[in-house]
């Protein structure tokens, strides 16, 4: 995973590309454990990533490398509901091609492994993700496991 693809079965998320903001945010979250995710602990420590010079000297590295040219897919059953559920609520705020936003800390989508975002979709509508926007929460509360899975298969598809 040094080329920062992370793996397809979604154990892991593509951060090549990623924008330095939200992986700066996602960083500092897990550091103060505003973010569940013990697997990094050890990484965002003091200790093994230095302060906020090593912080920025990690995310601009990542944020500079290539993304996965073949993420992991979902099915490809439904990709017309994904694409209308992501045109009607996603797209204000992650762009018309899921490129996010830097300034507005909203992360870059298009690429990601299938399986990395159903996860992270179903996190957020469930509550288990304690660092998600509002915003995001409020997009995803209402939508069943089918329609997070036809968004995070279209995404992925981008």
């Amino acid at each position: 995973m040094k080329n920062g693809w992370g793996k397809r079965d979604g154990s892991f998320p593509v951060i090549a590309g990623q924008h330095r903001n939200v992986l700066i945010k996602q960083l500092a979250d897990i550091r103060s454990k505003n973010r569940e995710n013990p697997t990094m602990y050890p990484f965002t420590d003091p200790g093994s990533i230095g302060g906020m010079q090593g912080i920025s000297d990690v995310t601009a590295y990542i944020a500079s490398m290539e993304k996965d040219p073949e993420p992991g897919v979902g099915d490809g059953k439904n990709l017309d509901l994904g694409k209308d559920i992501y045109q009607k609520r996603c797209l204000r705020c992650h762009g018309a091609e899921g490129q996010g936003n830097n300034e507005a800390f909203f992360p870059r989508l298009k690429g990601q492994h299938h399986a990395y975002l159903l996860r992270q979709l179903k996190w957020i509508r469930d509550g288990y993700r304690k660092n998600a926007n509002e915003v995001m929460v409020t997009e995803v509360k209402a939508l069943s496991d089918d329609e997070l899975d036809a968004v995070a298969d279209y995404l992925s598809r981008l």
